[in-house]
C-alpha cells in the first residue's frame, strides 16, 4: 500500500463543518469524548485514512478484521465532522504526515476550525475536572477564555502527537486551531474529564447532548478507584488478629 490511502466511504454532508479531533491519549479522554459524539448523534461514516505509520496490525470485532485506521464521521445536526481511531503514528515523521493529511482531508470538506480533544495529566486523583486550552489563533482565544483556562507554561513539554500539529500545523494553513485538555489524573480511563470538555465545545459550537453513558461509565471508574484504594490500604485487622498485638 501506499504512504497514505484514504477511503471515501459516503458523502459528508455538511455545510462549513468543524473537525473534531479525539485520539487515544492521556486517560483516553479526547477518544471517549470524540466516541461519545458519535453514539449520541445520527453520524455517517465518510471516510477511511490507512497509513503505513499506524502499527502492523488489524482489529477483529466479532470474527470480522479490520486493518488499522483513523475514520471520519459526519455529524449533519452539528456540522461536526469527527476524526476517531484506536492509533497514532509510531514514529515523529509519521505524526508530522498523518496530521498533514489529516488536515488535507478535512480542507475537502470544507472544514473551517479544528478543535483537537485530549487530557492533561495531574498525577493525582482528582475531584474538579478544569479545562486547560491552547490555541493558535488569536480570535479562538478570546472566544475560549470565559470557559476555559489559559496557564502560562502548560501543558509542560507542550501538546505532542496529532493533537498538538493539529494547531501547529493548521496555523500555517491559515486554519484557526484548538486543543481543548481536561484534567485527569493519567492513570485511568476518565470519562468525567470527557465530559469536562464536551460541555465547553458544546458551549462554543452550541448544541446539545446527553451524558447519561458517560455518567455511568464514571460511575464504573470510580469503583475501580475504590477498589484500587483499599488493596493499596491492605485489609483491616480482625478482632482475633488484635487479640496477639502486644
Amino acid at each position: 500500500m501506499d504512504e497514505f490511502e484514504v477511503e471515501h466511504v459516503a458523502e459528508a454532508a455538511l455545510d462549513a463543518p468543524v473537525l473534531v479531533e479525539g485520539l487515544p491519549g492521556v486517560g483516553h479522554v479526547g477518544k471517549l469524548a470524540a466516541e461519545h459524539l458519535l453514539e449520541e448523534f445520527d453520524a455517517t461514516l465518510v471516510a477511511r485514512l490507512y497509513s503505513e505509520h499506524f502499527p502492523p496490525q488489524v482489529t477483529v470485532e466479532e470474527g470480522r478484521s479490520q486493518l488499522a485506521c483513523l475514520e471520519f464521521h459526519a455529524i449533519p445536526e452539528t456540522d461536526m465532522l469527527v476524526l476517531t481511531g484506536d492509533h497514532q503514528a509510531q514514529d515523529t515523521v509519521g505524526h508530522y504526515r498523518v496530521a498533514d493529511t489529516v488536515l488535507d482531508v478535512a480542507e475537502d470538506h470544507g472544514v473551517e476550525r479544528v478543535f483537537a480533544l485530549g487530557g492533561v495529566p495531574t498525577g493525582e486523583l482528582i475531584e474538579e475536572y478544569g479545562v486547560i486550552a491552547a490555541a493558535s489563533d488569536d480570535d479562538l482565544i478570546e472566544e475560549l477564555d470565559p470557559h476555559v483556562e489559559f496557564r502560562e507554561d502548560e501543558p509542560a513539554g507542550g501538546i505532542v502527537g496529532v493533537s498538538g500539529l493539529l494547531l501547529g500545523l493548521g496555523e500555517r494553513r491559515d486554519v484557526p486551531a484548538a486543543c481543548l485538555m481536561g484534567e485527569t489524573s493519567g492513570y485511568l480511563v476518565d470519562p468525567k474529564s470527557a465530559r469536562a470538555v464536551l460541555e465547553v465545545l458544546q458551549t462554543i459550537e452550541e448544541f446539545d447532548v446527553g451524558y447519561d453513558s458517560l455518567e455511568e461509565r464514571a460511575e464504573e471508574m470510580e469503583e475501580v478507584v475504590r477498589k484500587i484504594q483499599e488493596m493499596e490500604q491492605g485489609p483491616s485487622p480482625s478482632d482475633d488478629d488484635l487479640r496477639y498485638i502486644g
